[in-house]
């Protein structure tokens, strides 16, 4: 049986299998840990039959599925698909410290990765922690990330940075982590990053995040209060209707709304939405 230990944001998490599956987890080398601190959570990989549950609800999105629901023993349990084929279940054990991967023979590392963001979101929702689907760029210290539904534009817009922003650098382009401390609120890389591989265990203060939008034209505006806190919410992933992860999730919504300057950008995928945006978060940060 191979262990893999691996920290991510702070917390760490293990793996364990008597399958070969070291060629699938590439993207989780340079969150490698061999230190003694104890996992938050703990997930067995392996092939069989998962156990019988009942559905509660499913996300569809871009050909990919997930199934979620409970067990007779109430275990939670979410059931992986793409292009309609079953790749893997995750079943989770009592408080989000264990779990069961069940693999089938197709789109394995599909499956590890899915199985791992939904527990590294659930473990970690009640340790002011919270997984964005985001893209986010690091420049001069500060992290900024660019929220908004698919197809919106947050690699297009974090491109536009790279590409007219001196000085700036991509840290996650699908999955950074965020967590909030009480000094102050960091935004850390991932092993999760979609289409682009940047798998960085690199980490800064978050500077601010815009919500984007597309539009014929370029215009910023800062939210606050409710609108911010609005802004936040469909971009995190977690079990909403279990109440200790809402309420886990909403301190750390609460927390960036709050303490983190957020922007709501209409813009074309051009040039000038990117200086619009910085030029913005530079007015706030001087």
């Amino acid at each position: 049986m191979a262990c893999y230990s691996y920290k991510v944001a702070g917390h760490v998490f293990t793996l364990e299998s008597g399958l070969e599956i070291a060629p699938l987890l590439d993207n989780y080398a340079p969150f490698a840990y061999a230190g003694d601190e104890s996992a938050l959570f703990s997930l067995k990989i392996e092939k069989g039959d998962s156990p019988a549950f009942t559905e509660e609800t499913r996300q569809d999105e871009e050909g990919q599925q997930i199934i979620c629901g409970h067990t007779q023993g109430n275990d939670a349990v979410f059931e992986f698909r793409l292009q309609n084929r079953i790749c893997g279940t995750l079943v989770c054990e009592g408080e989000y410290r264990r779990g069961t991967l069940y693999l089938t023979e197709f789109a394995q590392k599909f499956s590890i990765n899915n199985s791992l963001m939904v527990f590294y979101a659930l473990a970690t929702a009640r340790h002011k922690t919270a997984l964005f689907h985001s893209a986010v760029i690091k420049h001069e210290g500060y992290g900024y990330m660019f929220l908004g539904k698919s197809g919106t534009g947050k690699s297009t817009h974090a491109r536009l940075w790279l590409e007219n922003i001196e000085g700036t650098e991509l840290l996650n382009d699908d999955n950074p982590v965020v967590r909030v401390f009480d000094n102050e609120i960091r935004v850390f890389g991932s092993p999760w990053s979609g289409k682009t591989p940047c798998y960085k265990n690199d980490s800064c203060a978050l500077g601010g995040i815009v919500l984007l939008n597309q539009a014929p034209y370029n215009k910023i505006e800062r939210l606050r209060g409710i609108e911010a806190y609005a802004a936040l919410v469909p971009s995190i992933s977690g079990k909403r209707w279990d109440k200790q992860i809402a309420d886990g999730l909403h301190e750390t919504e609460n927390a960036l709304a709050m303490r983190v300057p957020t922007w709501y950008l209409e813009c074309l995928p051009d040039a000038d939405a990117a200086n619009t945006s910085y030029n913005a978060i530079r007015v706030q940060e001087a």
